[in-house]
């Protein structure tokens, strides 16, 4: 059987990166609503560090969920400038997400997050070039 007709079961890891990224934007975005919202969703306790009040980093993060959602939607054209954007994108993400609920409340959250990136960074870096000919990327 000759190998260049065949899809590359990596095309299915890069396919699900990009859907996951789109699930995270838009969970991204649904958390900083609540949070611009409703103001006292969100506790601050004394252990805490924040540099801006809630509402402020709600705008931050529905901005940033709109970006991680596009890089979703880039990542499913298999274009090399949307893996890099998006592996760029993914690594700012786990920072942003232990910001914001990696705190005591929520560390089911901040770990669900940080293995749903591990998994993009997983389907980014190992054999794009399989996943980018399966998906017709430039």
């Amino acid at each position: 059987m000759a190998r260049a007709g065949r899809v590359s079961a990596w095309t299915g890891w890069v396919g699900f990166a990009g859907i996951v990224m789109i699930l995270i934007g838009a969970l991204n975005f649904f958390e900083g609503l609540i949070a611009v919202i409703r103001g006292q969703y969100y506790v601050h306790t004394a252990d805490q560090i924040l540099l801006v009040d809630f509402t402020t980093w709600g705008w931050i993060l529905i901005v940033w969920g709109v970006i991680v959602f596009l890089a979703g939607l880039g990542l499913l054209s298999a274009s090399t400038w949307s893996r890099w954007f998006t592996i760029i994108v993914a690594g700012l993400n786990i920072f942003i997400q232990l910001g914001f609920v990696g705190g005591a409340q929520y560390p089911l959250w901040a770990l669900t997050v940080l293995a749903l990136n591990v998994v993009v960074f997983y389907a980014l870096t190992v054999r794009w070039d399989e996943a980018k000919r399966g998906l017709g990327g430039d």
